[in-house]
C-alpha cells in the first residue's frame, strides 16, 4: 500500500499535513528552539555523580556476630624476663612483654591498662627475628616498673 500524501491534488496540505506541521512548529517553541550541542573542552571525562542508595540486605551475612579478635587476654601474651628486659626494667622504667603480632600501639597501652593497671608514657615494638613481636613499655614516672615486676608479674 503506498504512503498516504499530506497534501492534496491541488498543491493544499491535507488535514494530516497540517497536523503534521502543527506539530512541528509546536516541538520548536520553548526551550527546544535553540538546541545546541555542548563543545567539550576538556580531554578528561568524569562519570556523573550518581545516586548511590545504602544497603538494605534480606538477610544477616554472619549467623552470629564473632567476638573481638584481639582483646586484653589475647593481647599480651607473656612478659619477658631476659637480662636484657630486666636491665630496661630497673634503670629505663620499661616493662618488656611478648604480645600479638597483630596488636597495634594504643591496644597494648590499653591491654597494660586494664590488666596490670599501669599507665604507659610510650611504647615501642618490634617484630622479631622468629616471628613475634616485642613491645617495650615506658611506664609513668609515679609508678615503679621493679615494683610492678616484683608484684603482679613475678619475674624479679
Amino acid at each position: 500500500m503506498p504512503p498516504k500524501e499530506t497534501t492534496k491534488k491541488g498543491g493544499k496540505p491535507s488535514k494530516a499535513g497540517k497536523q503534521a506541521n502543527a506539530a512541528a512548529k509546536a516541538a520548536l517553541r520553548g526551550v527546544n528552539s535553540h538546541k545546541v550541542r555542548k563543545v567539550r573542552k576538556s580531554t578528561s571525562f568524569h562519570r556523573p555523580k550518581t545516586l548511590e542508595l545504602s544497603r538494605a540486605p534480606k538477610y544477616p551475612r554472619r549467623s552470629i556476630p564473632h567476638q573481638p579478635r584481639l582483646d586484653a587476654g589475647k593481647i599480651l601474651i607473656h612478659p619477658l624476663n631476659t637480662e636484657s628486659a630486666m636491665k630496661k626494667i630497673e634503670e629505663n622504667n620499661t616493662l618488656v612483654f611478648i604480645v600479638d603480632t597483630k596488636a597495634n600501639k594504643r591496644q597494648i597501652a590499653a591491654a597494660l591498662k586494664k590488666q596490670y593497671d599501669v599507665s604507659c608514657v610510650k611504647i615501642n615494638t618490634l617484630i622479631r627475628p622468629d616471628g613475634t613481636k616485642k613491645a617495650f613499655a615506658r611506664l609513668t614516672a609515679d609508678v615503679d616498673a621493679l615494683d610492678i615486676a616484683a608484684t603482679k608479674l613475678a619475674i624479679v
